[in-house]
């Protein structure tokens, strides 16, 4: 299984092409389609496919969290995809995908792995509503197979907040208010639980947001901006400030996001803040590749209300009272 994950530096160079590779696996049948579903994760967040080690078990976690396994001396949860998405396949899930991303290594149980597939954000589209509410949230985005499959990705950021189950309120405590009603930051980021962060950040600093579901929804916000900046005789500067954007997003990732902002004088002055799980420093450099002014990890919302602190107020001087 380890000659699926061969050459993996090698895939860095697909920043900024907006396209990206996904390993494909199933969990079984689910018995309420009637189907063998296909899902798919992105191969920036596997560090290995393997079979499934003994696992201990773990009191105090939620059912689908099926214990513990040793891997190099460190203890990794292991999730079982299956029962957490609600399925209930027959068949055992005895292989193991080892994911590390956002600072957490984690397994998830899943019956087979299939392949890596190279695919364009472009044809990863936002999930229809049924499919949304039949898995409560949970697929960011799906796409169609040349063989007529479904593929969809599933929102692994919003499973590893969902298992591990902790009060997070402590994390916002610290970020103070700026004090100021002249600020407001763009972001983008197609995962409810990171949607849902950024915006208590913002909050808690009483900064003015615009959110969008991904980079294309956020382009076609920026560029509505800047018609009626361009109404009014005022540069796009004056109404954003800021724009937060994650990497992975269906339709138009973050790196081309980037990429057609920094290339469009409209924007020029307003800095880009790369906000990703995937925080490793060879995704650091890449997104400053295209053009990025800081890269922030996910999930640390002090870290991130600081970054946003220094460089909105280094480039938004106090309104003269």
């Amino acid at each position: 299984m380890s000659d699926l994950l061969k050459n993996i530096d090698a895939r860095t160079r697909l920043a900024g092409t907006n396209k990206l590779e996904i390993l494909l696996f199933s969990l079984g049948m689910d018995h309420r389609s009637g189907r063998c579903e296909t899902f798919g994760i992105n191969v920036f967040k596997v560090r290995e496919v393997m079979r499934t080690p003994a696992i201990t078990a773990a009191p105090d976690m939620p059912s689908s969290v099926k214990g513990m396994v040793s891997l190099r001396g460190a203890l990794v949860p292991v999730v079982d995809l299956a029962e957490y998405i609600g399925m209930q396949p027959e068949t055992p899930r005895d292989i193991m995908i080892v994911t590390e991303y956002n600072g957490h290594t984690q397994g998830f149980l899943v019956e087979t792995v299939d392949t890596i597939l190279r695919l364009d954000w472009s044809q990863m589209r936002v999930p229809p509503e049924m499919l949304t509410a039949n898995l409560g949230g949970l697929v960011t985005a799906v796409t169609e197979l040349a063989d007529g499959r479904l593929v969809m990705m599933l929102d692994v950021e919003r499973v590893l907040s969902e298992t591990a189950k902790y009060d997070d309120a402590f994390l916002f405590q610290n970020i103070e208010s700026l004090g100021r009603n002249d600020l407001t930051v763009l972001f983008a980021d197609d995962s409810s639980v990171a949607r849902g962060q950024i915006e208590r950040t913002l909050d808690a600093m009483g900064i003015k947001h615009i959110g969008a579901i991904n980079g294309h929804a956020a382009w076609a916000e920026l560029q509505k901006i800047a018609a009626h900046a361009k109404i009014n005789g005022k540069p796009v500067k004056d109404y954003i400030q800021l724009i937060l954007t994650d990497v992975e997003m269906p339709e138009m990732d973050g790196y081309i996001l980037t990429k057609t902002i920094k290339s469009d004088p409209q924007f020029a002055g307003i800095p880009v803040i790369m906000h990703s799980s995937l925080s490793s420093m060879s995704n650091q450099q890449l997104g400053r590749s295209v053009g990025v002014d800081e890269y922030v990890p996910k999930f640390e919302p002090l870290r991130l209300a600081e970054t946003l602190t220094r460089l909105l107020l280094a480039r938004r001087p106090e309104i003269a009272a």
